[in-house]
């Protein structure tokens, strides 16, 4: 990896001002999610500037040219628009030249599969420098009336500069991506597609929110993400133990901790953002990632394991040999 970036809109929204709005408090909220907070982008700051701010710090920390990136994916699920992609509309923010510009819809599992997208195109030859951008403005799919799913999501961005590594056994050294489709049902947005346009029906009904099966959700999301890791650190013939930092996605401490005492690993390798900034789905991990990175908490030769999951369902797990 070249360079990381990241960022998070100014505006906080505390538990107790969520209070204020829906039947909540900041106990309830704490006791089962660990948040106290998250950042709300304004009305005028779209995803796309989200994404662009991460992108310029992931330039500015790589020391790299507009010019020189001749890849940019982004992972979302709150795009500007349904099309142009919102990587088109970064491209133009930024001031990039005429590359390939694409979307990739995973989630918050979403990171995870665009940096094994642009690994591999990375590898074809055809690519120097990818910019991977996970970005969401997911205040604009909450129900504001919905107590169990508006207390849980925050806005954020963070982006990484991919390079082609020319060090064997070093850099990310490997992804294990997977998805479920039948699972579905338990989080989604229903309405606004193709199979549901929208009309003043499904806007009454507020079916254009973010749905969620909050238990459901909670208990895949632990066993996905465990097989996921160890899958990918057996690949590579990584012991748990041997894991020097774990970026999990930011969705609840209680996943977490779960995810913690099944691997044997120490809460203390498992750096926590959730507290702040709730759950920024396809940001998550950058966001975290970025903060751990900036704190010192990661170093040369450690080795650093990404692990997510999402909407789809998708999950996946990436191994890095940081350098």
């Amino acid at each position: 990896m070249g360079g990381i970036g990241s960022y998070a809109p100014p505006q906080i929204v505390s538990n107790q001002a969520l209070a204020k709005i829906v039947d909540t408090s900041d106990e309830w909220i704490r006791a089962r999610t660990g948040i106290r907070e998250r950042r709300i982008a304004n009305n005028g700051e779209n995803c796309s500037d989200l994404g662009a701010k991460a992108a310029r710090a992931a330039m500015a920390h790589a020391k790299i040219d507009p010019e020189d990136i001749d890849l940019l994916i982004v992972a979302t699920m709150t795009p500007d628009m349904p099309f142009p992609s919102t990587a088109c509309i970064i491209q133009t923010k930024l001031g990039l030249r005429n590359i390939p510009c694409f979307d990739i819809v995973a989630a918050c599992a979403g990171f995870i599969y665009i940096l094994d997208v642009g690994c591999q195109m990375l590898k074809s030859g055809n690519y120097r420098n990818a910019l991977v951008i996970g970005c969401e403005k997911l205040s604009s799919i909450m129900d504001w009336q919905d107590r169990t799913t508006c207390v849980l999501f925050g806005d954020g961005a963070g982006a990484i500069i991919l390079t082609k590594n020319e060090t064997a056994g070093l850099g990310i050294l490997g992804t294990c991506i997977a998805a479920n489709g039948a699972d579905g049902k338990i989080l989604n947005m229903p309405g606004g597609g193709s199979n549901e346009p929208a009309t003043t029906e499904t806007v009454l009904d507020r079916r254009h929110y973010l749905k969620m099966m909050g238990k459901e959700v909670f208990k895949v999301a632990v066993r996905v993400m465990e097989q996921s890791a160890l899958e990918v650190l057996a690949t590579h013939n990584v012991k748990p133990e041997d894991v020097d930092c774990v970026i999990s996605h930011q969705a609840n401490i209680r996943i977490i901790e779960l995810i913690s005492t099944r691997m044997g690993l120490p809460m203390d390798k498992f750096p926590i953002n959730l507290d702040r900034y709730g759950n920024t789905s396809a940001a998550s991990i950058p966001l975290a990632l970025d903060e751990a990175y900036r704190e010192g908490r990661i170093k040369s030769g450690n080795y650093v394991l990404l692990i997510a999951f999402g909407a789809g369902l998708t999950w996946g797990s990436t191994l890095i040999k940081w350098h």
